[in-house]
């Protein structure tokens, strides 16, 4: 009798670990569907995005902007990340930029050959339409917006604007140029949701002002020991002390 209960846990344990192994092996085995699709913009320019779509319907979402000169090749490797923890994600091209990590900025090509203007603020209308892309076509109950320099600063606009953003994350955003007339600590108080906020170490000035105009409730920050760099590139494994960005990210994302 006594032998045949060491057996039975012998068994009972093998079968635990078994099944824990297999739980494990099942939430690092994503499937994701990565493919380049097209929407039109506000404005009707057609705005080009790469998607890293979950196989999961359920799954909340993140949309990926980049900063300057730029295009969605910023996010090759951090959307793979956030798919890793559960997100969908959208890596937008916005007509303000060009490219990055050898991805050409298919949205700022079509806007140059038809004449659009390029600048910061021209970019707005293509980071509407994605908000809406994702919101109509989706319709994630959980829905992050990443900005990235300039970017990032327009991202604080679009949580005044949608309900349905749930949160935002702001990689060195700054007074950079205003926004239909108003700077972004004036729209700052406006925002609808939490609000996160870092940058290089040297940059911590440049959004001290916006920080502190955000409800208090809304109001996240990191400021890093690290050097940093600029912008979402901070996440990149190339740059120093990135891990340390994705603790706060990850933090702030397991409380929103």
């Amino acid at each position: 009798m006594k032998n045949s209960s060491i057996l039975f846990l012998i068994v009972l344990v093998l079968f635990i670990g078994s099944f824990s192994l297999n739980a494990l092996s099942n939430s690092v085995n994503i499937e994701v569907k990565k493919e380049t699709i097209a929407f039109k913009s506000t404005d009707e320019l057609t705005v080009t995005a790469d998607l890293y779509l979950l196989d999961k319907e359920s799954a909340p979402f993140i949309i990926l902007f980049h900063q300057a000169r730029y295009s969605r090749g910023e996010y090759i490797e951090t959307a793979k990340e956030f798919n890793k923890l559960g997100y969908s994600c959208l890596a937008v091209d916005q007509r303000s930029g060009k490219e990055v990590n050898g991805v050409r900025n298919l949205t700022n090509k079509e806007a140059v050959n038809i004449n659009l203007p390029t600048n910061y603020a021209d970019a707005m209308p293509d980071m509407r339409a994605a908000v809406k892309y994702v919101q109509e076509n989706y319709k994630p109950e959980e829905l992050i917006i990443i900005g990235s320099s300039y970017s990032s600063s327009l991202t604080i606009v679009l949580a005044t604007e949608f309900v349905g953003i749930t949160g935002v994350l702001a990689f060195s955003p700054g007074e950079y140029f205003k926004f239909e007339g108003k700077t972004f600590k004036e729209y700052a108080p406006e925002v609808k949701c939490p609000v996160f906020i870092t940058s290089a170490k040297n940059e911590l000035k440049a959004w001290a002002t916006i920080y502190k105009y955000l409800p208090e409730i809304f109001a996240f920050k990191y400021e890093p020991e690290v050097k940093g760099i600029h912008g979402s590139r901070a996440l990149w494994k190339t740059t120093e002390g990135n891990e340390y960005y994705w603790e706060a990210v990850k933090e702030f994302l397991g409380n929103i």
